[in-house]
């Protein structure tokens, strides 16, 4: 895998992951309860451009009926379905446990393409019974196999900077630059960049091969200089979401401001 070259300049589109509001799907917390139809509202009403259905959130086995119901009603409210997100380990062993994974991360592939969803963003994982450099190998070979199926329905499969074997920046694009998959690039996560060093230097080096990006408020404890990671994704050429994962405190409060504050940084590239 080489970097994008994308013609014309860059693009970034608004979108909020469901993450944001983790603690307030399936029973609620404090009296408030949202589901993803009102996931999808929230986000209309607050002017992004999509919605990052986090699979976590979805019914067990969801019907093809719900699925199309959710693309249904976000085409309605003006809302695309960015993308969604797996939590899958791919840091083991051939075997059953393995198989498992993918097969996991293929059905994925085909609800996200029932969605009309983009993009997955997927993990390498934490290894077990691996040393670093063998699950990295593994990794590799899950993500071409699955890379063969995201190919057959178009949906992207951005490999997230998410600890474990990837927890440093050189790991993430060792693993990236090997596979042998058009449809396999990087979900950009800015807040899980693990260095001594400039974290935000660390995101330039990952912007070239991004298909996807989720912002936090913070990057290494301290709070995200916006107009810095805009600058290196308009460097990087980057077209594509922009998606606010909020770890915070108080989402309902905070996430409306800083979806404010990212449109008015976005709409100065």
């Amino acid at each position: 895998m080489e970097p994008f070259r994308r013609a014309g300049s860059s693009r970034l589109r608004l979108s909020l992951a469901a993450y944001s509001f983790r603690d307030y799907f399936g029973e609620g917390r404090d009296g408030r309860r949202i589901t993803l139809e009102q996931f999808i509202d929230y986000c209309a009403d607050h002017g992004c451009d999509g919605a990052e259905l986090t699979s976590y959130y979805f019914p067990p086995d969801p019907s093809r009926e719900f699925l199309i119901g959710l693309k249904r009603h976000a085409h309605l409210r003006g809302v695309a379905i960015s993308g969604t997100a797996v939590g899958n380990n791919f840091a083991q062993p051939d075997g059953e446990s393995l198989d498992q994974q993918i097969a996991m991360v293929r059905e994925w592939i085909e609800r996200a393409a029932m969605m009309g969803a983009p993009h997955i963003r997927v993990f390498a994982g934490q290894p077990k019974g691996l040393s670093k450099e063998e699950a990295k190998v593994q990794c590799v070979k899950a993500l071409e196999l699955c890379g063969n199926y995201a190919a057959h329905d178009g949906v992207w499969l951005g490999l997230e900077n998410h600890g474990g074997i990837v927890a440093q920046v050189d790991d993430l694009l060792d693993i990236v630059r090997a596979v042998k998959s058009s449809w396999v690039g990087v979900n950009l996560d800015t807040g899980n960049i693990y260095t001594k060093g400039d974290p935000y230097e660390e995101m330039a080096r990952l912007a070239p091969y991004a298909v996807n990006v989720q912002l936090k408020v913070r990057v290494g404890g301290a709070p995200t200089d916006l107009d810095r990671v805009v600058a290196l994704l308009k460097q990087a050429n980057y077209q594509g979401y922009v998606a606010l994962e909020y770890e915070d405190k108080d989402p309902w409060g905070e996430i409306p401001r800083w979806l404010a504050r990212m449109k008015e940084a976005f709409a100065q590239v």
